[in-house]
């Protein structure tokens, strides 16, 4: 088991003084997330060898750790930091994915169909971090 799986499980054990708040695949950022993941899988093979294991490999570890972040943020009493954290891994994301288009490791279909997935993942994520940032500064 990985560090961040261990920090993800005492979070959650050391975390009384609200309850948890029932959390999945009910959520339209995680549903598309998780497509995201999908298709990003389907596409990585097709890496040329060379940038397969150091580009290809940064894109599918920069959405989990996306996902990571997305199942912290109910159990978090810093829900807008890591939101905020969020945030910064999407805009990343965007610019590795230019990055792949621009150096052919990608297609620009393939792009272009990965890049409209990742713009509706940052509007949602941008009006969620506005929400959390009004209720921050009611608190």
């Amino acid at each position: 088991m990985s560090a961040s799986y261990d920090k993800i499980a005492l979070i959650c054990q050391s975390h009384t003084h609200t309850p948890i708040v029932d959390f999945g695949p009910d959520i339209p950022i995680f549903t598309k997330l998780y497509a995201l993941y999908r298709e990003l899988a389907i596409t990585l093979p097709s890496f040329p060898k060379t940038q397969r294991y150091s580009l290809g490999a940064r894109l599918e570890n920069t959405v989990l750790d996306i996902l990571e972040f997305l199942f912290l943020v109910p159990t978090s009493p810093e829900k807008f930091n890591i939101l905020q954290m969020m945030s910064v891994k999407v805009d990343l994301l965007k610019v590795l994915l230019r990055l792949a288009k621009d150096t052919q490791a990608l297609s620009s279909a393939r792009y272009l169909v990965l890049q409209e997935m990742l713009q509706e993942i940052g509007k949602m994520l941008g009006g969620w971090i506005r929400a959390a940032k009004v209720q921050n500064e009611m608190s």
